[in-house]
C-alpha cells in the first residue's frame, strides 16, 4: 500500500471516530501545552534574571567580609567586621584591573520629614558607586571626595523617598534637610528611577551618602559591610579577583593554605549560578508535566487497541485481497502518529497561548523554539511507540479467523 493511501485510510478512520480521537488527544494537547508553558516560564525567567543583573552591570564584583558559610553554619559577628577602610584604600591605590571602587555601610531605619515618614536603608559610598551600579543622577549633584572628608551631613535620594517624604515623585527637594535616626541629611540630588526588580524589592527606595558620614555618624562602626568593585570589563574579571584575594590575603596577613576570611563574587558568576538554579527548577517542572504526555501514550495505546478490535473484520478483508501484515501494521502505526502529532500541534497551539496569556499577566515568559521542535519529536514517538503494540496485534491476525470475528 503506498503512503498516500496510508495516509487517507487513517484520515478516513479518525474521522470515523471524532469523539473517541479527541479524547485520546486531549493527553496529548494538556500535556504538550503544559511543558512549553513550563519551559516558557523558566527561559522568560532565566533572562529576566540575567537582564536584572546586567543592569548593575556585568563586571560587578562583590567582596564581603566573612568565609563562605559551610553547612549552615552561622559564622561569628566578628568574622563579618573583617573588611576596613585600609582594605579598601589598597584596593583602590594598587589594583590594577579595575575600573572603580566603592567602600559600602548600611543602616536601616525610619526616615522623616516633617510629618511625613518611611523606613529605607542609607548606603554610605562614593561617588564611584554610582559608575560601579550603573545609577544615574536625574537632579542635583553628586556629593564630592571634599564631603567624604568632611563626613558631610548630605545625600542622594531615590524617587520611592522622594514620593513618600514630600507627596509626589517629582517633588523639588533639592537643598531640603531630612532626617534619618537623628541625623540631619541635606538632598543634594535626586536618583534615576529603576522601579522594581524581579524579586519584588523598590530600588528607588534609597538613599546614598558619603560612606564616613554612615560610617561615624549613623552606624558608629569601624568596619565595612562590602566593598563594591568594577573590572576593566567582563573578560578581565577573574584576574581581577585574583589580585583583589592577593592585595586582601596581605592585608589580612592570610598565608597560603590558611582560611580567607572574606568573599569575593563576580556579577558573571552569580548569573551563572541563577541561571543553573532556573534550569534545574526548569527541568523539575517538565519532568513533572511529561508524565501527563506518558498517561496520554497510553491512552492511544488503548484507543488503537480498541480500533483494531472493531475493525477486525476489515484487517480480515484487507488480508484475503492481498494486504501484507506490514501494510496493515502501518496502516495503525500512521493512524496512531496522525493523532499524536494532531494532538501535539493543538497543544502548541495551547501551549504558545498559555505562555502569551501568563506573559500579559506579568510572569516573564519566552517560548523557546526548540521546545516547539521537542514537543513535536516526542509526539511523533508516542505515537510510534505506543502504536506499535496495536500495529503488531493487527498484523499478526489470522486472516481466516478475523473474517469470522463477531
Amino acid at each position: 500500500m503506498s503512503f498516500a493511501n496510508l495516509i487517507r485510510v487513517a484520515i478516513m478512520a479518525i474521522l470515523n471516530n471524532k469523539i473517541r480521537t479527541l479524547l485520546s488527544m486531549l493527553g496529548i494537547i494538556i500535556g504538550v501545552a503544559a511543558v512549553i508553558i513550563m519551559m516558557s516560564i523558566g527561559q522568560g525567567s532565566k533572562m529576566s534574571i540575567r537582564q536584572e543583573l546586567s543592569k548593575m552591570g556585568t563586571n560587578l564584583i562583590i567582596i564581603r567580609p566573612g568565609a563562605d558559610m559551610h553547612g549552615g553554619v552561622r559564622q561569628d559577628p566578628s568574622a563579618m567586621q573583617t573588611l576596613k577602610v585600609a582594605d579598601y584604600e589598597s584596593i583602590k591605590n594598587e589594583a590594577k584591573l579595575i575600573r572603580n571602587v566603592s567602600p559600602e555601610v548600611t543602616s536601616s531605619g525610619q526616615v522623616i520629614y516633617g510629618a511625613n515618614n518611611t523606613t529605607t536603608t542609607v548606603y554610605g559610598e562614593t561617588p564611584e558607586y554610582l559608575d560601579v551600579k550603573l545609577w544615574t543622577l536625574e537632579d542635583g549633584d553628586c556629593f564630592t571626595p571634599e564631603d567624604i572628608k568632611k563626613s558631610a551631613k548630605v545625600c542622594l535620594v531615590g524617587r520611592t523617598i522622594v514620593e513618600e517624604l514630600f507627596g509626589d515623585k517629582n517633588a523639588d527637594c533639592i537643598g531640603k534637610t531630612i532626617r534619618f535616626k537623628s541625623i540631619p541629611l541635606r538632598i543634594i540630588g535626586v536618583l534615576k528611577s529603576k522601579g522594581f526588580n524581579n524579586w519584588g524589592m523598590d530600588q528607588d527606595n534609597v538613599i546614598i551618602a558619603p560612606y564616613t558620614t554612615v560610617m561615624k555618624r549613623i552606624a558608629a562602626q569601624n568596619y565595612l559591610s562590602t566593598i563594591n568593585v568594577s573590572a576593566l570589563s567582563e573578560e578581565q574579571s577573574d584576574a581581577c579577583i585574583d589580585e583583589l584575594k592577593t592585595i586582601l590575603s596581605r592585608n589580612h596577613k592570610i598565608k597560603e593554605g590558611m582560611p580567607e576570611d572574606f568573599t569575593i563574587r563576580s556579577q558573571q558568576e552569580m548569573m551563572e549560578t541563577m541561571s543553573t538554579t532556573m534550569d534545574t527548577i526548569t527541568i523539575i517542572l517538565v519532568v513533572a508535566a511529561a508524565f501527563s504526555l506518558l498517561v496520554a501514550g497510553i491512552g492511544i495505546m488503548n484507543i488503537m487497541l480498541v480500533s483494531v478490535t472493531e475493525r477486525t473484520k476489515e484487517i480480515g478483508l484487507r488480508m484475503s485481497v492481498g494486504a501484507r501484515g506490514r501494510d496493515i501494521s502501518r496502516q495503525f502505526l500512521v493512524e496512531a502518529i496522525m493523532i499524536s502529532l494532531t494532538g501535539g500541534l493543538l497543544g502548541v497551539i495551547v501551549g504558545i497561548g498559555g505562555a502569551t496569556a501568563a506573559s500579559s499577566m506579568g510572569l516573564p515568559c519566552s517560548v523557546p523554539l526548540w521546545s516547539v521542535v521537542l514537543s513535536f519529536t516526542v509526539c511523533a514517538l508516542i505515537g510510534l511507540i505506543f502504536g506499535f503494540i496495536p500495529a503488531r496485534k493487527a498484523a499478526r491476525m489470522d486472516p481466516i479467523e478475523a473474517i469470522r470475528y463477531e
